[in-house]
């Protein structure tokens, strides 16, 4: 830990890029594990959300019985960390690939989520905003013999179940315009809207390091801002469990859990500066 205090105290304006790695210790699992390699059934492809209503029925089942344990997360001491030290002046930027919304509950400031949030849903026809609290209710009451059901968590407010009749799901529409309602999430197969990156990127160009957190970044859209860092001459640090697809543009490695090194980076900075 002392080379990740050395590492923040000389780059003290860091560009954070955060996985779903620091969201384990609340409860929501990781698609990938050490090796970087997907767990799980694939998630789901925007084309096949938009081009199927089975599709459609299938993931808004699934979400009606995943949804409580994204809802009921709560940021564990690794988000309050990364909140720590943004008030000690050493967060530029923080940009998250998770969708869970739990920085900004930890109370960080002005936070880029790059895949979106899952806590809201939007109408592809007419643009209607509606919260996914509401949506839950709404497919509660459509689909009370889903109500109750359990199964095995799965990333993003998803559940592993297989054994339903999705058939007979009924999926409520916009409540303003009867449309298609889609989580405002970024999904496998969609681009991340350039605002976003742009919004990003520029980050990147004025801060002075970049640090990895609880993310293999074997998802380009991640990724890519560590190629932009190393091309600019901007050192890298992670704090990861496992493999990440930057291993080799990295200057600084921690394989611990997120809560644990970054605490402890807390505890120093607080203790004292690193001489010299």
């Amino acid at each position: 830990m002392q080379q990740l205090h050395e590492f923040v105290e000389r780059h003290p304006r860091l560009f954070v890029l955060s996985g779903a790695g620091i969201s384990t210790e609340s409860g929501i699992p990781c698609y990938r594990d050490r090796e970087g390699q997907r767990t799980g059934r694939a998630p789901i492809l925007l084309k096949d959300f938009l081009g199927s209503d089975y599709a459609r029925r299938r993931y808004w089942a699934r979400s009606l019985i995943g949804w409580p344990v994204v809802q009921n997360a709560q940021p564990n001491a690794a988000h309050h960390a990364l909140r720590a030290l943004d008030a000690r002046s050493r967060v530029h930027r923080l940009v998250t690939q998770n969708v869970d919304g739990l920085h900004t509950r930890a109370g960080n400031p002005d936070v880029i989520e790059l895949h979106g949030n899952i806590g809201r849903v939007r109408c592809i026809e007419c643009g209607e905003r509606h919260t996914r609290a509401a949506v839950q209710r709404m497919l509660e009451a459509a689909n009370p013999d889903f109500v109750g059901h359990t199964a095995p968590a799965v990333p993003d407010g998803d559940a592993q179940i297989e054994d339903l009749d999705f058939a007979s799901f009924d999926v409520p529409g916009c409540t303003r315009c009867g449309g298609v309602l889609k989580p405002d999430v970024v999904f496998f197969g969609e681009s991340v809207p350039r605002a976003l990156v742009d919004d990003a990127a520029r980050s990147l160009e004025t801060a002075d390091a970049m640090l990895v957190v609880g993310s293999s970044l074997m998802v380009y859209s991640g990724y890519r801002f560590c190629e932009w860092a190393a091309r600019s001459g901007k050192p890298i640090a992670a704090i990861n469990i496992g493999k990440t697809r930057a291993d080799t543009l990295l200057a600084l490695k921690v394989e611990a859990p997120c809560s644990e090194a970054l605490e402890r980076l807390i505890e120093r900075l607080d203790a004292r500066p690193v001489a010299g």
